[in-house]
Order: C-alpha cells, then sequence, then structure tokens
C-alpha cells in the first residue's frame, strides 16, 4: 500500500484533472472531457456557463465556440446524462450508463408522473427529429420552472430511459433524437450488467479524481443502494483497477454496515482513499494553472472533499438570500500555484469585468512572499479571464482583505500601464 502526504494527494489530483503539467492540457477540449470524465451543466452564466469555465480553467483562452463545438458538434462526441448531476460526457461512456436507464424504465417516475402521452412524443421524434421542446409542444404549463408541460416530462423521460439522447444544444435548449439514430451501433449494442457499469464508471472517477476516498467516488457517480453495494464490490474485487492508499491528514475510512473487513474498515494504519494506480507512477511535475474555478468544477463541486484537500470550505451562495451571502452570488475559488488563494464574485457590464467581491484566504498573508504571490496570482487570473470573455475593461468594486487592498490595486494599474 501506497502512503502519501496531503501535498502528494493533492498534486496527484491537480495533475489528474489538468491543471498540473503541460502534458495534462495536451489534446484540446475533447481530450479534457475525457480527462475529467464529466463536465457539469448549469444554467447560470455570469462570467461564462460553467462548461465553459471547466475548459477554460484547465485549458486557458481557448476560443468559447471551439469549446461548444467540442461537447455538441455534428457528428457527435458527447453527450447529455446523469453522472455527479447533469453533465456533458464522453460518446464512448454511453454503455456504462445502461445501469441508470434500466432503474428510470423500471421506476417509471423521477419528478413527475410520466403521462400517457409519452408514445406519441416518441412517434413525432422518429418522425420528425431532431427536435426540441418547442417542436413538441413547448417545454412549461405557464407556471414555476419545475411547472413542465407533458410533452417535456415526457421528452426527459425518453432521454433518462436511453430512448432519446440529447448530443447537441441550439443557444441552451437542447436537441433531441433517437438514439438509434445518434449513439454508434457497436456503443449501442454494448449491454454490459449492472456490476461491470458501476464498475467502469468507477475506474473513470478514480482516473479523474487522481485520489479519492469512497464517499468522493460515491458524490462522483451518484450511486446509492445496491449501485454503491457493487462499488464497494468494484473496489475490494479491483474491478475497478483502482488501489488503496493512505493519506496523511485525511479521516480514516468508516466501516460501513455489512463492509467486509479490509479497505473499508476503520482500523489504525488502514487505507482511507483510493488511487488510479498509472497516477502513482512518477511525481507530478510542471507549472500550475492560474485560474478561476467554477463552483460547478468537478475540482471542487464536492464540499468536503474540497475543504480536505484546499482547507476550503467553499459553497455556491446564488440561492443563499443577498443579506447573508459571505462571497458573492457566483463566488469562483481562484487557483494559483496549486492551491485556492481567495475568491472572486465576476459580473459583466457592457465590456467590463467587474469582480463586484475579492477576498484572499487567511493562511496566504502569513507571509510577504505569499502575499505577493497571492496578489500576482488574482492579478493574473482576473486579467485573463476578462481577455477571455472579450472584455476590454477591469474594475474591482470590493476588496474584503484589508491588507490585501493597496497592493492588488497598485498590480492592477502597473498591468494596465505595462
Amino acid at each position: 500500500m501506497t502512503d502519501l502526504t496531503s501535498d502528494e494527494a493533492r498534486r496527484i489530483i491537480l495533475r489528474a484533472q489538468g491543471f498540473l503539467g503541460a502534458s495534462a492540457r495536451g489534446g484540446g477540449v475533447s481530450a479534457m472531457l475525457r480527462r475529467v470524465g464529466a463536465v457539469q451543466l448549469d444554467t447560470i452564466s455570469v462570467l461564462a456557463r460553467s462548461h465553459e469555465l471547466v475548459a477554460y480553467a484547465r485549458l486557458g483562452p481557448v476560443g468559447r465556440t471551439k469549446v461548444e463545438r467540442a461537447y455538441w458538434h455534428d457528428p457527435p462526441c458527447a453527450f447529455e446524462y446523469w453522472c455527479h448531476a447533469a453533465c456533458v460526457l464522453p460518446l464512448e461512456q454511453w454503455p456504462l450508463y445502461g445501469f441508470r436507464r434500466r432503474a428510470y424504465r423500471e421506476r417509471r417516475f423521477r419528478w413527475h408522473e410520466v403521462p400517457p402521452t409519452i408514445d406519441k412524443v416518441l412517434d413525432i421524434v422518429r418522425s420528425e427529429g431532431p427536435v426540441t421542446t418547442a417542436d413538441i409542444g413547448g417545454a412549461r404549463n405557464g407556471g414555476p420552472w419545475w411547472d413542465w408541460s407533458d410533452s417535456k416530462i415526457a421528452i426527459e423521460f425518453l432521454l433518462d430511459i436511453g430512448e432519446v439522447v440529447c448530443t447537441r444544444r441550439i443557444g441552451w435548449r437542447r436537441v433531441y433524437d433517437l438514439a438509434e439514430r445518434v449513439i454508434p451501433a457497436d456503443l449501442l449494442g454494448e449491454d454490459p450488467t449492472d456490476a461491470e457499469c458501476v464498475a467502469g464508471l468507477t475506474a473513470i472517477a478514480g482516473r479523474s479524481l487522481g485520489v479519492a476516498t469512497r464517499a468522493d467516488l460515491v458524490d462522483f457517480t451518484r450511486v446509492k443502494g445496491k449501485y454503491a453495494e457493487l462499488l464497494d464490490d468494484a473496489l475490494l474485487s479491483g474491478a475497478a483497477g483502482l488501489v488503496p492508499v493512505r493519506v496523511a491528514g485525511w479521516p480514516p475510512a468508516r466501516r460501513r454496515s455489512g463492509a467486509r473487513a479490509g479497505a473499508g474498515t476503520d482500523t489504525a494504519g488502514a487505507p482511507n482513499a483510493w488511487a488510479d494506480p498509472a497516477a502513482l507512477e512518477t511525481e507530478p511535475r510542471g507549472r500550475h494553472r492560474t485560474t478561476p474555478l467554477s463552483p460547478f468544477d468537478s475540482l471542487i463541486w464536492d464540499r468536503p472533499r474540497t475543504e480536505r484537500i484546499f482547507g476550503v470550505s467553499h459553497r455556491l451562495e446564488a440561492y443563499v438570500p443577498k443579506d447573508r451571502r459571505v462571497h458573492g452570488y457566483f463566488a469562483m475559488p481562484v487557483l494559483a500555484d496549486g492551491k485556492i488563494i481567495g475568491r472572486v464574485d465576476p459580473a459583466r457590464e457592457g465590456r467590463t469585468l467587474v469582480a463586484r467581491q475579492v477576498g484572499f484566504e487567511a493562511g496566504v498573508s502569513r507571509t510577504a512572499a505569499g502575499r505577493s504571490a497571492a496578489i500576482t496570482g488574482m492579478r493574473d487570473a482576473l486579467l485573463e479571464a476578462a481577455s477571455w470573455v472579450d472584455c476590454t475593461d477591469l474594475r474591482v468594486e470590493r476588496i474584503t482583505s484589508p491588507e490585501f487592498e493597496g497592493p492588488l490595486r497598485a498590480a492592477l494599474d502597473a498591468k494596465n500601464q505595462a
């Protein structure tokens, strides 16, 4: 078994996620998608939509059109489905979600009762597809966002069970077509068992995360009940291809009800995490990315994992009442030199990027060198992000860390005058 310091684990994670080393960023957006395994989608768009921010964070100022085409291209190379949440997924993962499609089909319910018009909607897609919800009667009944029309409920359930698939969008609207017309025949013909599906997805999660606890792997794949038991079996049997490791400073693994003795037990000296063996073969080297991170980025989408790796507690405050927000509506953690140095809450006004609030983490101000590096990192992150979204001006409204106020503004002024 391999022993890792928390710093070693963090560097392995950063390389696995594409934030450390030039080789990790090779191959463009498509390679990035395969590396991270899943890119979460969300409707919020501030600096840019989250799926664009995930690519930018790793690859730098890649053209936004290139990002879109890499996700939703014709012929398709990705599809949308339920992983950690609603995600863009590499097309080759289609067979591995067979277990989830079967579960939805058996349940015949998720958020809404499936309407009797489902067969009619499927016939429309078959005869007229590809279609958007506008082509089948509209998405809503006129109420809140969850007040879906019967046609919207039907088409989304057809997506859940794999009769239709979304492999591209027009604007932000999904385009649905029959799976048999879009998914390559060899992938469509694969029919792995539930155990094979979960083992395959656990392997992908392990490679993407680099070093992960069982809870991290469950959070990535969002399995529970009998499927979480299959994940445990895949780990303990070796079917997922991951190896147990012990990370100093990480909590011990807890014994789960009915768990086998071994890697899942709370025993002194026992492993408390799992790792991709290939990630352990070489020491992570190279330059770190300096970048703001979407709150939905897989590096930080799980709050307990983020706190364990970076010592930072972060959550999205978009749905928190304004007077109770601490860091801002869409506060983005800023990564520099492999650490989260602070947060910025961005907005856009025409071609001006507005940093409504900038804050620095407490740990970066302990030394003069740490403060200087954090100021440089924040400056570079703000200026590059502004350039990427075609903003010609940058305005910082509020800096919540008083000792950084003057130095950061001076650093930005000096860079703009250079």
